[in-house]
């Protein structure tokens, strides 16, 4: 693990980053600083906008209910997004935040929802996502925020996938084999997972999805988990196996 700053608060940006150019703090973000956790201006603080990396900023009052950011020195340089794909089926309010917030820690780099015949969620906030995904990001000192997308139809996502990308299907009738070993020996360069609903996939999901090219099944254990669980547990197997934990060189199973 690198030696990040973990002490420091941390904020979202949304505006371009460069030394000494003042960014204005909205006002929830003042509020939280000046008020909730009381600092003032010979505090310091780090700041990011998924692009420009991230600066240990000043802050500076200009007026008396307003509060800017002032950048003075970048702590760390920007990296590339995650390559990584989280499709799933929406849940309801606080277990997809939960499960939003679980996917960002854990490296996705876009979330897509899908809408799929057993969901019990066939609306997604955008919104409400995007601002889990920076509670995250915040939280966990990343550097990228990932894509949010639009809920589509499951058929339609993979009726226009990339032949040439894996794409990891957490099938929860699939026998109890090692997933480790699946995704090492025939998914090695997999980027992209897909969970189901609480209800599971359908029959005829579940075959469409059997009969693509390009989807590996992966079984989740000898129980029957939540999908918020599952999220969590699928993501940690996918980066451990064959994503961004495996050590380069790893060989596969054989």
């Amino acid at each position: 693990m690198p030696d990040h700053d973990f002490k420091s608060p941390r904020l979202f940006v949304d505006a371009a980053i460069a030394e000494g150019s003042a960014i204005a703090a909205e006002p929830v973000q003042a509020n939280y600083l000046l008020n909730v956790l009381r600092l003032g201006e010979a505090d310091e603080i780090l700041i990011f906008n998924g692009r420009d990396g991230e600066w240990r900023a000043g802050l500076a009052k200009p007026a008396k209910k307003k509060l800017d950011l002032v950048p003075r020195r970048q702590t760390r340089p920007q990296t590339p997004p995650p390559r990584l794909t989280y499709l799933f089926a929406p849940l309801k309010h606080a277990r997809l935040d939960y499960m939003v917030q679980k996917a960002v820690e854990m490296g996705a780099g876009v979330l897509q929802p899908v809408l799929t015949q057993h969901v019990q969620a066939p609306k997604v906030n955008i919104d409400r996502m995007r601002a889990n995904a920076i509670e995250a990001a915040e939280q966990c000192g990343i550097l990228t925020l990932p894509e949010c997308r639009e809920i589509v139809r499951l058929a339609d996502v993979v009726e226009g996938w990339d032949d040439g990308r894996r794409l990891v299907f957490c099938d929860e009738r699939e026998d109890a084999a090692s997933p480790i070993e699946i995704l090492r020996q025939e998914a090695p360069g997999a980027d992209a997972l897909l969970v189901g609903p609480e209800g599971g996939f359908s029959q005829d999901e579940r075959a469409m999805l059997r009969a693509l090219p390009f989807v590996t099944v992966m079984s989740l254990g000898p129980r029957i988990i939540r999908a918020d669980t599952a999220a969590v547990a699928a993501l940690a197997v996918l980066q451990a196996a064959v994503g961004d934990w495996t050590p380069p060189g790893t060989p596969t199973v054989t």
